[in-house]
């Protein structure tokens, strides 16, 4: 991957790219999930509700399994699947689990027949169908030419029977020509005690795509947003155009909301019935109720109520709170502030560190000033309040009920409810100033 990043911890539509097999391994029912890790432990940040063991050395995926073989009972079934394969879907490790059950095979292999197999294993079937061995293609002479002309490739998804599986790792031979243990030399172990090893193809070749670049992880991620979009829409989300749109994979969209091109809906975003999102709307960690248009806006860990009006060109901070009916209008930003039921940001302002009570309409160009060079503090607006055009609120202020402010107003101190606040230096003209000061250019100038 060319990154300091571990390649698992690539993030692939909102999640670390590990934990889509992980998800998917507990939605297919499994009871205890072992992750093999570095000795550096770098998976263990993101994971949860899992047993973390290590591989000391990169010695290969048969190695990695003989790490975990402590958690590995006999009478169970195991299933191996690959971290860095995330789109195995929970139904296919199900399917897996069951026909291996049911077929009482030693070790059940998951295949898939591709178009271009390059790079991947071989699966090379004995004559009565089953699985004779697995044939590697990584290194030149590994397989013969005509085992190069197989399209069914292996899947790298197991399931195992665990004492099988146990046995066979203790039997496994000197290590390849790369200094490593590859787990399909357990099936020539199995199948040399006599025991079967079946095949269970998959109907989805995209299940297979493995990621070991970043080429390789874009089109992974296509495949899942691809999965994403027809999730949504099958529920009743409009998504207007879905090349043009990123949902991550944690985004909930209720019936009837509609996404415009355009627009990027990340994290643990929430989207409510009616609601329009976009175009070109960004939101994080956001939550949007029901009946909301949020246009060509940015938002981040801001919660938006039902039938509120966002943008166009609002930015929405954290802490931000936008209450039923109102409105964050074009060149509005606001951060860590409530905005009241039915009250109005238009157009043109900063508010920041503040709470705006019901009804209330700040005018144009109306700013919180939340900083004192030092401290922050908070501004309170009332219900029912108009502030002007250019109101500068210099924080810790409280304007009252029902009060204004006139237009150019720097309020310092609080003002009452009812009342008017005026805060500006009466205006004086001075004749002649631009003649004046024209002369005085010349003259400098020497001309």
């Amino acid at each position: 991957m060319h990154s300091a990043t571990a390649k698992l911890l690539h993030p692939l539509c909102g999640r670390p790219m590990v934990a889509w097999p992980l998800a998917a391994a507990r939605e297919a029912g499994a009871q205890q999930i072992v992750v093999v890790d570095s000795p550096e432990r770098r998976l263990e940040a993101v994971l949860n509700g899992v047993t973390v063991v290590e591989q000391s050395e990169p010695r290969g995926t048969a190695d990695a399994v003989r790490a975990a073989a402590a958690h590995i009972e006999r009478g169970r079934t195991v299933i191996v699947l690959n971290g860095d394969a995330p789109l195995i879907r929970p139904a296919t490790i199900a399917g897996l689990a069951e026909a291996h059950e049911h077929s009482g095979a030693a070790a059940t292999l998951a295949t898939a027949t591709l178009k271009d197999p390059a790079g991947y294993g071989r699966v090379i079937r004995a004559p009565d169908g089953t699985v004779e061995r697995v044939v590697e293609t990584k290194v030149a002479g590994d397989a013969t030419e005509l085992e190069l002309h197989v399209r069914e490739v292996n899947a790298g998804l197991y399931a195992f029977d665990g004492g099988e599986l146990l046995d066979a790792l203790e039997q496994l031979g000197t290590e390849n020509a790369q200094g490593e243990l590859y787990l399909p030399d357990v099936l020539s172990v199995i199948r040399s005690h006599e025991r079967g090893v079946l095949a269970y193809e998959l109907s989805d070749p995209a299940e297979t795509f493995g990621v070991n670049d970043r080429a390789d992880l874009a089109r992974v991620s296509a495949v899942a947003q691809a999965r994403i979009h027809d999730r949504l829409m099958c529920s009743g989300v409009t998504i207007v155009n879905p090349a043009a749109t990123v949902v991550d994979a944690d985004v909930e969209c209720a019936a009837d909301a509609t996404i415009a091109p355009f627009s990027n809906l990340h994290g643990a975003t929430r989207v409510g019935s009616g609601s329009t999102i976009g175009p070109l709307t960004t939101l994080i960690d956001s939550s949007v109720g029901e009946g909301s248009a949020v246009v060509h806006s940015y938002a981040v860990e801001a919660e938006i109520g039902n039938r509120v009006s966002v943008g166009p060109f609002a930015y929405l901070r954290p802490g931000t709170v936008l209450r039923e009916g109102s409105k964050a209008g074009t060149f509005v930003e606001i951060k860590n502030s409530t905005i009241g039921a039915g009250s109005k940001v238009p157009h043109l302002s900063y508010i920041g560190d503040a709470d705006v009570g019901e009804g209330s309409n700040l005018g144009a160009s109306t700013i919180t000033a939340n900083y004192d060079g030092s401290r922050k503090h908070r501004t309170t607006i009332g219900d029912r309040v108009k502030t002007s055009v250019d109101t500068t609120l210099v924080a810790p202020v409280e304007v009252g009920d029902d009060a204004y402010t006139a237009a150019g107003s720097v309020i310092t101190k609080d003002v009452p409810p009812g009342s008017l606040g005026i805060a500006r230096e009466r205006q004086r003209n001075v004749e002649g100033y631009a003649k004046r000061r024209n002369e005085r250019e010349d003259a400098e100038s020497g001309d």
